[in-house]
């Protein structure tokens, strides 16, 4: 009962009785349509009945491509893909539910560490999703994504029905399938022949790796292609579409077991190909071990019981030369095996080829090939018109031997790896940051200091590595140099504490620094132990300043090893400016290394001419130090001529006194 309230009172409150249930009953059509950003789909929606009357009458849950999505997407959009009928809220969705689409294909759903939600390839948008009971008083849930989802469609010329095909389905019918020019006749003759077909209609969820028919253009390459081989392009039990792979985490493939041991994994690059590699750790004598690059042709391909990637080329053989696997880049736009190297190979064959004849020479050859990403900055570009110089970097990442990771950490046991090239006198410095998986590979080339992104990528008479920038073309000052090789780390600790490092930086000058590389420093912990330790306090800074200050030589020009070492044929000892003072040195060449004669003292030069963007630095193997630079007394020294300056000062300062 309603006191004191007339008629029309009791009317309005029975009106706003029934907008409120109104409101509260609002459904998932509702929200889509006072959406901007999502009209696309909503219009899509409005157009399928099945989809309106689960909206209507069912619990469901909607994955709704925002409008950007819409705009990379090409081809038809199937709405009941997006649809399941069963609400799922981000925590409640399992690793795969059905859609509501015809044969209910499944969607896959992915959960990476950082948090990230995946429905096959498409990325749940977080904070977004919305949870509400429809009229009929049913849960239904909306998820933003960020891509369209894609079934596995026929072609319109398909004479029968396809409906959640598995994987060894969609190989029989691939040529009905809406998957591009892309055909597998080769590999499923195979795959027939070796009797593998139970490995790709396994019920479960997997991903399959599917070599198409141009990677079969070596026509000896499908004859090795036997059931270890086929087991090694499926990774069991574990679904992967590439925007939710974590970048080259390797995933243990069927071929792995006492006597081969096979993993894959997914990469992209920065052009954004996604690549797939297989890494044979143990081999046999019919399947060598190394790595196996393949570009994804066609990616995401969802089937009944996983995914399917097609790939330009099958994993795990290996059967080209070094020289066939670099001309293999060079019809890439004309369906090469893949692009991953193809500036290199631009590179090579714009100096002359000559280069490349080289390689093919050699029975035993190992390449440190830039990626294409490596090719694209300024101080490249002046260089690459200057075809002798580009060859003489070119052979800086030619090695004369098979040098896969597992021979550079034997090299590298106990000290960095020095590695001859075909460049005469040019050594590459390998180096091993970390430990296990996490394990970084430098090597350092002509001043430059690059990564290897890609490595033991094998070929029949060597190696490939791929690096993440072109070694001999100097992209960092001295500064920064010194700061990133991990063989200039006490001189660049010392250099901090002193601000010694300050100047290093200006590229308005042209410095000749002659660096001693740490063991040349832990040597005169052992000469000179006392002296040693004052070096590297922050209380002695302004002695350690002094001592740097002799080895940096400061001129309108740099001075290569080779400039000293023909200056050094017409005089006694070369004559270099540095900052205080000048620098008087010999330098000849005994046995194909330089060696500098310094105040009676030999001291080896162990990397000649590594190149600044604004100097040049020798490494050396002992710093220019004497025992008389040092004066130790109570806790405390100063090098020599400072106690020079010292007396100098007090001898003008009594003077001035006597005089006035």
């Amino acid at each position: 009962m309603i006191v004191g309230r007339g008629p029309s009172a009791l009317a309005a409150l029975l009106l706003l009785c029934c907008y409120t249930t109104h409101a509260a009953a609002a459904d998932l059509a509702d929200k889509l349509r006072d959406d901007s950003e999502l009209s696309q789909f909503y219009s899509l929606l409005e157009q399928n009945p099945v989809a309106n009357a689960t909206l209507s009458l069912r619990s469901c849950t909607i994955f709704v491509p925002t409008n950007e999505a819409f705009q990379r997407h090409k081809g038809p959009t199937h709405v009941l893909y997006h649809i399941t009928t069963a609400a799922f809220s981000k925590d409640q969705l399992e690793k795969t539910v059905s859609s509501d689409m015809e044969g209910n294909p499944p969607l896959y759903i992915t959960k990476s560490r950082n948090g990230d939600i995946y429905v096959n390839n498409a990325r749940i948008i977080p904070s977004l999703s919305v949870e509400l009971t429809n009229r009929e008083g049913k849960r239904q849930v909306m998820h933003i994504i960020d891509e369209v989802l894609e079934p596995l469609t026929a072609l319109p010329t398909a004479k029968t029905e396809i409906n959640n095909l598995d994987a060894l389905q969609f190989i029989q019918k691939a040529d009905q399938l809406s998957v591009g020019d892309n055909k597998l006749r080769t590999y499923r003759s195979q795959l027939a022949l070796m009797k593998k077909e139970s490995l790709y209609n396994a019920p479960g969820a997997h991903t399959f790796l599917l070599p198409v028919d141009e990677g079969f253009k070596i026509t000896t390459r499908s004859s090795l292609v036997d059931g270890k081989v086929i087991d090694g392009h499926v990774i069991p039990n574990t679904v992967i579409f590439t925007a939710a792979s974590q970048h080259d985490e390797p995933k243990t493939s069927a071929a792995f077991e006492d006597q081969l041991k096979v993993t894959v994994s997914f990469f992209k690059q920065k052009d954004g190909k996604m690549y797939v590699k297989s890494n044979t750790i143990v081999g046999d004598a019919k399947h060598p071990e190394g790595v196996v690059l393949s570009e994804i042709v066609k990616a995401n391909i969802p089937v009944k019981n996983g995914v399917i990637h097609l790939i330009r080329r099958p994993l795990m053989i290996i059967d080209t030369t070094v020289t066939q696997f670099l001309q293999s880049f060079k019809f890439v736009n004309d369906n090469g095996e893949n692009g991953a190297l193809r500036k290199f190979l631009e590179v090579i064959m714009d100096s002359g080829g000559a280069v490349l004849d080289g390689i093919n020479n050699l029975s035993e050859v190992t390449i440190l090939a830039p990626s294409n990403e490596a090719w694209n900055t300024s101080s490249i570009d002046n260089i690459v018109r200057d075809r002798k110089r580009m060859t003489d970097i070119l052979n800086m990442h030619i090695i004369k031997e098979r040098l896969n990771v597992e021979k550079i950490r034997q090299k590298n046991a106990n000290m960095i790896a020095q590695v001859p090239t075909v460049n005469n006198r040019t050594f590459l410095y390998f180096n091993i940051i970390g430990e296990g998986a996490d394990a970084k590979i430098t090597v350092e080339g002509g001043g430059v200091n690059a990564t290897i992104l890609q490595a033991d990528v094998a070929q029949t008479n060597g190696y490939v590595h791929i690096i993440d920038h072109v070694l001999g073309v100097p992209h960092t000052t001295v500064l920064g140099k010194l700061e990133t090789d991990p063989m200039m780390s006490d001189t660049y600790r010392m250099g901090q504490f002193s601000n010694f490092n300050d100047q290093l930086n200006n590229t308005q000058r042209r410095y000749t620094f002659f660096v001693p590389r740490d063991k040349g420093w832990q040597k005169t912990e052992l000469d000179y132990p006392s002296a040693h330790k004052k070096l590297f306090m922050r209380d002695f800074a302004y002695h350690s300043k002094y001592i740097l200050e002799r080895h940096l030589v400061i001129a309108d020009h740099v001075f290569t090893m080779k400039d000293l070492a023909q200056m050094s044929l017409t005089t006694d000892n070369v004559v270099l400016p540095t900052f205080r003072d000048s620098l008087k040195m010999k330098v000849t060449e005994e046995a194909g290394r330089y060696v500098i004669t310094w105040n009676y003292k030999k001291i080896n030069v162990y990397r000649p001419d590594v190149e600044c963007t604004n100097g040049i630095i020798h490494v050396i193997d002992y710093p220019l130090l004497e025992e008389k630079d040092i004066v130790v007394s109570g806790g405390s020294y100063m090098p020599e001529s400072s106690i020079c300056i010292m007396l100098a000062n007090l001898i003008m300062i009594t003077v001035a006194k006597f005089l006035n």
